[in-house]
Parts: structure tokens; sequence; C-alpha cells
């Protein structure tokens, strides 16, 4: 199939996809470029439909892979409609239009010895980004995004997941609802504050841990707060005031990663 004219009924459907009501009404989101299609093929992601660039053709890549999308449709478009519908001035040549996953944060609640990223009120999409690509890079069981987070289907929130976000569950949900029921079933519940009394290295992440991230500007959130176990500090021995909210959840997520796997091995 070909699409050739940006008036196109499907195109404008898709460029609505930048918008985040059109999203959430359509249930559905566009992700850009190779490596994102890539890694929604090969995670077996639910894609609607990819389309390419129909002078360059389907890129090599994408047709490496195995059972390529089965059940998605593959659409030959023009520059102009690629154009259209990116979110970016230089337009990637293939995008997917991927239908949104339902999961259920309880799910994360059962997992035993679970590492859970929480982020409250993180309103920039790099910085989300960032940290569900590093929950990725250390084996997090899931991250969990609460209210006045950025959008987790923003352009810019995909861009920085660099693909993370297939690879584990990344779900939206009311904190204040969530984060009490996880103490229940166990979880500890650990933030950092300037005026914690543990240094983070002190502080034992085995077990089931939940890591909560504040926004950049005001931490967590007060209501938030009151139901957290823990305040622990990040050491800053130089003069820098503050470390941005990815860079403390990175600190944060590696230091349980060496805990959990090597505490005794001396790698």
């Amino acid at each position: 199939m070909e699409i050739l004219s940006p008036q196109n009924a499907r195109v404008k459907g898709w460029a609505q996809l930048q918008e985040k009501k059109h999203r959430d009404k359509q249930n559905k989101y566009v992700v850009e470029g190779i490596h994102l299609v890539q890694e929604a093929l090969s995670s077996g992601a639910d894609i609607e439909c990819i389309a390419y660039d129909m002078d360059k053709g389907i890129p090599f890549e994408l047709r490496q892979i195995p059972d390529r999308g089965q059940g998605a449709e593959w659409i030959g478009v023009s520059h102009a409609v690629i154009s259209k519908v990116s979110d970016t001035p230089s337009p990637q040549p293939v995008f997917a239009v991927v239908r949104k996953e339902a999961r259920q944060w309880q799910d994360l609640i059962m997992r035993e010895n679970g590492l859970v990223i929480v982020l409250d009120g993180l309103q920039d999409p790099g910085n989300v980004g960032t940290i569900i690509r590093g929950a990725d890079a250390v084996g997090a069981a899931g991250v969990i995004l609460g209210r006045g987070c950025a959008d987790l289907y923003n352009p810019k929130t995909l861009r920085s997941t660099m693909g993370s976000l297939f690879h584990l569950p990344v779900l939206e949900g009311e904190l204040l609802s969530i984060l009490p029921e996880a103490r229940e079933r166990g979880a500890r519940l650990v933030t950092t504050m300037l005026e914690g009394k543990r240094s983070c290295f002190e502080y034992d992440f085995r077990g089931t841990s939940w890591i909560v991230i504040g926004s950049e500007g005001r931490g967590v959130s007060p209501e938030v707060a009151a139901i957290v176990d823990d305040a622990i500090r990040i050491p800053m021995p130089g003069q820098a005031e503050s470390l941005n909210a990815a860079m403390a959840a990175s600190v944060l997520m590696y230091e349980a990663l060496r805990q959990r796997h090597y505490a005794d091995t001396g790698q």
C-alpha cells in the first residue's frame, strides 16, 4: 500500500498523535526512526502500521527481523507524509503507529525482591526517558509514573528511552493509592532528601525496594513524602548544589544493583 498525500485522512490521524489528547483518545502513539521501530518490532509491541519513505524502501535493519511485525501493515509513504507526522525538523525515514499496552501495576507489587522506580511529578521528558533507560539497564522490575510526570508517550520521552520502553513494564498511576498497597505487600519505599540521615551507600536496597524520585525543582510532594519509609542522601563532597533527577536516580539504581549482584564478588 502507498500513501502520497499529507491530506490523506489516515495521515491526519497519525499527525494528531503528536498531541497527548489525541494519543489518549486513539489509545496509540508514534515512534520514529529505525532504532525505535526496530525495538518495537523485536519486542512484539502491538504495532498497527509501519510507514517508510517509499523512495528509500524498507530500511535494511527492519528487513532483517524475523516475522517482522506480523499483523502490522507496511505502508510506503512520501517524504511529505513523513514530514507531516514527524516531531523533528529532520525526519527519520520510517515511523510506526503503536497501540498502547494495558499494564496492571499490581503485577509489580507481586514481584518479590523487585526493584521498582517511582517518579513523582517529574516534568522533564528527557529525564523521564533517561530514568526508564537506566531502569532497563539495571534490570529493574518496572517504572511507575505518578501524577504530574511528563507523558510517557511524548515524542521526547520516547526518544530518551532509546527503546527501553519496550523492555520492561512502564505504567502511569495514582501514587497515593499504589504506594500504600506496595508497603502492605512488603515493599520498602525510599527517596532522597538533603536532610536524609543516612548515605545512599549505607542503605540496604536488597529485598523489595521502591525508589521514589521527585521533581527537578521541588522533590517529592508532601503527600508522597508522608508515605515513604526512608529518606536518604546522595553524598556530594564537591561544590555542586544538586544532581538532576536522572543523575540521582542512576546513582541509586546502580548502588542497588551493586548490593544485589556484586557486593561479594569484588567485580
